[in-house]
């Protein structure tokens, strides 16, 4: 089994890499929507590549470790886990990569009062925060820690739920910047979707980790009663 635990190891690395990649590109997509940086907006679209790459590449390897060395119990929920993590993590990438977009193709400065209003900052704060206790949870197998970024999503979803309402405010304020109004609609809902896939990769590491530890404690209650 030493080669499947070898597999197991890469495989945890690599999406433990993955997880910093795609957590990275969402700070620089808020830093370059705030200074509205274009030179970093392009940095990040050219990093889609790796968020890419690396995707393909752990699906392989998931697949192969499914086909070579038919894994079970706590082996096997991992790597089901981190199927459906890695399409997240490179969802959540596309997410990035789509905002980082826009900066370039907008080609001014959005108004600050607008950004406050629509709450775009504080979304990317928390959306960038869920995606940092997920990494630091997967790493320490602290669940109690993943689960604090449920109310985090749904804050996002009732920001998102808002912006509507404040997106028509504005524009009947000021219909000269519609299209900068419905810019910053668009970028709402990509952090809303942020938030639900970082949710949704919560979910995925609790099945994985609290599985493990449910498993451990049935051998150990084994051991003492043998």
């Amino acid at each position: 089994m030493a080669a499947l635990d070898t597999e197991i190891k890469l495989l945890n690395d690599d999406i433990l890499e993955l997880m910093y990649l795609v957590k990275t590109q969402l700070e620089k997509g808020r830093k370059a929507f705030m200074t509205f940086d274009e030179e970093l907006a392009l940095e990040i679209t050219a990093n889609e590549k790796r968020v890419d790459a690396l995707e393909l590449k752990i699906d392989r390897d998931c697949e192969n470790i499914l086909a070579l060395y038919n894994p079970v119990a706590v082996d096997l929920r991992f790597v089901m886990a981190t199927f459906k993590i890695n399409s997240d993590l490179e969802r959540l990438g596309d997410h990035a990569a789509s905002i980082a977009r826009y900066i370039m193709e907008f080609g001014e400065p959005i108004e600050e009062d607008a950004i406050k209003r629509m709450r775009i900052d504080e979304m990317f704060d928390v959306a960038i925060q869920m995606l940092s206790d997920v990494f630091s949870s997967f790493i320490a197998e602290d669940t109690n820690r993943i689960r604090k970024i449920f109310p985090k999503d749904q804050l996002l979803n009732t920001i998102n739920r808002n912006v509507s309402k404040v997106t028509t405010e504005l524009i009947e304020e000021n219909a000269k910047e519609i299209r900068q109004y419905l810019y910053l609609f668009s970028i709402v809902r990509k952090l809303e979707r942020v938030g639900d896939l970082a949710k949704n990769t919560a979910e995925e590491i609790i099945f994985y980790i609290e599985a493990k530890v449910l498993k451990h404690q049935k051998e150990g209650k084994g051991k003492k009663t043998s």
